[in-house]
C-alpha cells in the first residue's frame, strides 16, 4: 500500500523558509492542495517551481521570490522516512480524529457520554441551545426532566467543537460533588476542578488558573471570593436551580438578594 506523504499535514507541519528541493512535500503552494517540487529552477531575482499536486495528480508551474518560498511550509523532504514512533502518530491522529468528530457526528456528545439520553433533551440542546449565537437560557422543566444532563451535553458539546474553553458551574453547596463525579465526570467524562474555601485560601488564584471549575453560590457570592472571580472572563456559566436566586420587585423598587447579585456581576464576564 502506498501512503501519500502529506495526509496528516494539518497535525505534524515540519519546516518553513526552506530551500526547496525535488520531492519536498508543501502547502500553501496552491491553495487547497498539497504538492511535490518535481523541479526548481532559478529565471532572474525568481524561481520556476515545478509542483504535482498530490491529489488532482495535475502540473504546476509558478514563478516565485524567496519571499514567497518563505511562507511555504515543508510537510516532509526527500529524506522522509517511515521509521517515527508509531503510538505518537496514532495518537496525534486520534487526537485529530476527535476534534473534528461533531463535523461528521452532530450528536457526538451524545454518542461519547454514558448516558440513556431522552428526545426533549436532544431537542432542547441540539435544536434550541446550540444553534443559537449566543447562549443565554433558562431551562425550566420538572424535576427529573433531566437538566443536568442537558447542561453536560452541552458543555461536552462546545468543548469539542473548540467554542468554548473556561467553564464554571454554580450549584447550591450540596451538590458540588454531585456534579463535579457523578455528573459531569462519570457520565461525560469532564473533568471539573471543585473549588471551596479550604482550595481558596490554599490558592486563591484557583478560579483563574482553572479553566473548569465549579463552586457553590453561597461560597462564590462571598465578598473575598467574589472580588477574585468577577474580574475573570468565562466562557458559559451554568446555574444550577437558578430560582434561588431571589430578586423581588416593591413598587419602583427591587430588592435584590447576595445570591442575585453575585451572578448578575458574572453575567457581564461570559
Amino acid at each position: 500500500m502506498k501512503f501519500c506523504r502529506p495526509y496528516f499535514s494539518e497535525i505534524f507541519e515540519i519546516e518553513k523558509n526552506m530551500d526547496l528541493q525535488p520531492k519536498d512535500s508543501i502547502k500553501k503552494f496552491e491553495p487547497n492542495e498539497l504538492v511535490e517540487i518535481d523541479s526548481v529552477r532559478q529565471i532572474g531575482n525568481k524561481f520556476l517551481i515545478t509542483a504535482i499536486g498530490c491529489s488532482s495528480k495535475r502540473k504546476i508551474q509558478k514563478p516565485l521570490s524567496e519571499q514567497e518560498i518563505s511562507n511555504l511550509v515543508r510537510i516532509s523532504g526527500a529524506e522522509f522516512s517511515y521509521d517515527g514512533d508509531g503510538d505518537l502518530f496514532l495518537l496525534g491522529v486520534e487526537a485529530k480524529r476527535i476534534s473534528i468528530a461533531y463535523q461528521f457526528d452532530p450528536m457526538f456528545a451524545v454518542n461519547s457520554s454514558v448516558v440513556d439520553e431522552l428526545p426533549h433533551q436532544i431537542e432542547a440542546v441540539y435544536k434550541y441551545l446550540l444553534p443559537l449565537p449566543r447562549i443565554r437560557f433558562l431551562l425550566a422543566d420538572d424535576t427529573g426532566a433531566g437538566k443536568t444532563i442537558m447542561a453536560g451535553l452541552l458543555l461536552k458539546e462546545l468543548f469539542f467543537r473548540g467554542t468554548i474553553t473556561r467553564a464554571l458551574v454554580i450549584t447550591p453547596g450540596g451538590l458540588t460533588k454531585q456534579w463535579a463525579e457523578d455528573e459531569l465526570q462519570e457520565k461525560f467524562g469532564l473533568s471539573f476542578r471543585l473549588i471551596d474555601r479550604a482550595v481558596f485560601r490554599s490558592n486563591p488564584n484557583e478560579f483563574a488558573v482553572s479553566d473548569h471549575c465549579i463552586t457553590s453560590i453561597d461560597f462564590i457570592r462571598q465578598p473575598d471570593v467574589l472580588a477574585a472571580v468577577e474580574p475573570l472572563h468565562w466562557d458559559i456559566v451554568i446555574v444550577d436551580e437558578a430560582h434561588k436566586l431571589s430578586a423581588y420587585e416593591y413598587g419602583v423598587k427591587i430588592d435584590k438578594r447576595e445570591r442575585y447579585k453575585a451572578v448578575e456581576k458574572l453575567s457581564s464576564k461570559t
